[in-house]
């Protein structure tokens, strides 16, 4: 048997609301679609990771790389997708919990829901299935159950 990868790549199918598209797709326009340096140059910037955008339609193309960027549409397209990222992790992390750790659960949730006061998750409906499985899980705690029926009922927050 092979050694298992050092990655724990996962992906999840799930169709943006339409809201969240047409911000990209606007954002996008406003940062000319990529097809400039982003990168802000600053010195002694601290390095927050490697980032890429990319655009591609029938008219246009463009991809620029950045460590941090002072174009405004950049800032809330690397937040958004950044929040959208900690969406697809939470979820990963909700169905290994609920298969090997359910008692994990319960903490996972409850500092999820605390966070959510403050800046609620991106696309929260991309982690509906598990939210529901955990929900319908008897074998999981009621008041964990409870804070998954609160994260799913929660209003869109962007």
């Amino acid at each position: 048997m092979p050694e298992s990868d050092e990655s724990d790549n996962f992906d999840y199918e799930f169709a943006m609301s339409p809201a969240t598209r047409e911000k990209i797709f606007d954002l996008s326009a406003k940062a000319g679609y990529f097809q400039k340096d982003l990168e802000s140059h600053r010195k002694n910037m601290a390095f927050t990771g490697k980032k890429t955008l990319g655009y591609r339609d029938s008219l246009r193309s463009g991809q620029s790389n950045y460590n941090y960027s002072s174009d405004v549409a950049v800032q809330e397209l690397t937040n958004l997708f950044q929040g959208l990222s900690a969406t697809l992790e939470l979820g990963h992390r909700l169905e290994y919990s609920l298969r090997y750790q359910k008692l994990a659960l319960a903490e996972e949730l409850k500092r999820t829901e605390e966070s959510a006061r403050l800046s609620p998750p991106v696309e929260i409906q991309a982690i509906a299935p598990i939210l529901q499985k955990i929900i319908a899980d008897a074998s999981v705690m009621n008041v964990t159950r409870a804070r998954a029926q609160r994260l799913l009922e929660r209003p869109a927050g962007r």
